[in-house]
């Protein structure tokens, strides 16, 4: 293992930490990075290169996992938190979490191969960005002018359900769960930050199962030759993901969508010119 693979490995570590929770594709950022310039899968094989990526995006569930650490051990009833409004009737249940999840995740275990073979290109993923930031505009644009959900405690059965519909679209890769799910939730009548709070922690369950079952399949390529490699990209990852979501968190009541849009729409043009 020598300097530059560890600095491969730091770097999309770094890629993972910064997008895989931001409204912007971290599948596009990953074909730039790592498949038109890295190629990590020349460096090793595609094997490994798969196997890398599983190891980076738990990384980043384990980040998240931190973050949310009082609301997880809350919804496993572990420990009860306080909820804004003091009534312990109205804060976010499992059985929610679980509302939100169903729709992707029965679709995404029926489509998974479809997916695989047919809709990973470059050029699927700069139309899954368009068409995303577009979802992302109109959801800053129509959010309604009334609130039904200040904070993530607020969040009812149909707008868990509602967001669990719409984040089929990220089905499609390129078009981010993240941009899919706070959108939803905005139109839906959340806030900014409850939608995202919402996707942050409905976001474990389901990566951490896919990551599972890729660890399960890769587990061959796991060797002791390429253990530094996982080990960089797996602290990077944790990371930057860690610094990321607390940034991103306490911002994007302010910011909202829109700059996340603008910036998709110039990636997707970048990946359109990259494939020419």
């Amino acid at each position: 293992m020598n300097i530059w693979e560890i600095f491969v490995a730091i770097v999309l570590g770094l890629v993972e930490g910064l997008t895989e929770f931001a409204p912007v594709s971290s599948t596009g950022h990953m074909i730039i990075v790592d498949d038109l310039l890295f190629k990590s899968n020349e460096i090793f094989g595609d094997e490994v290169a798969n196997a890398f990526k599983v190891v980076i995006q738990l990384g980043s569930i384990l980040a998240v996992v931190i973050i949310f650490w009082g609301r997880f051990m809350d919804l496993l009833g572990v420990r009860k938190i306080r909820t804004e409004s003091g009534d312990p009737a109205q804060k976010l249940n499992l059985l929610q979490i679980i509302v939100g999840l169903l729709p992707a995740g029965v679709l995404g275990v029926l489509f998974e191969d479809y997916i695989d073979e047919y809709l990973f290109s470059t050029n699927t993923v700069a139309v899954g960005l368009l068409l995303g930031a577009f979802l992302m505009l109109a959801a800053d644009k129509f959010q309604p002018k009334v609130l039904k959900a200040e904070s993530v405690d607020q969040i009812t059965y149909k707008q868990a359900l509602g967001v669990g519909l719409i984040q089929c679209l990220a089905l499609w890769p390129g078009f981010s769960r993240s941009g899919s799910t706070i959108s939803g939730g905005v139109l839906l009548g959340m806030s900014h930050r409850s939608a995202s709070d919402f996707t942050f922690i409905m976001a474990v369950p389901i990566m951490a199962g896919a990551s599972l079952i890729k660890v399960v399949k890769y587990w061959d390529y796991f060797s002791l030759d390429v253990l530094p490699f996982f080990i960089a990209g797996f602290i990077s990852a944790f990371i930057f993901s860690l610094v990321f979501i607390r940034f991103f968190l306490k911002l994007i009541n302010k910011i909202k969508l829109k700059p996340f849009a603008y910036y998709r729409i110039g990636l997707a043009l970048l990946l359109f010119l990259l494939a020419l």
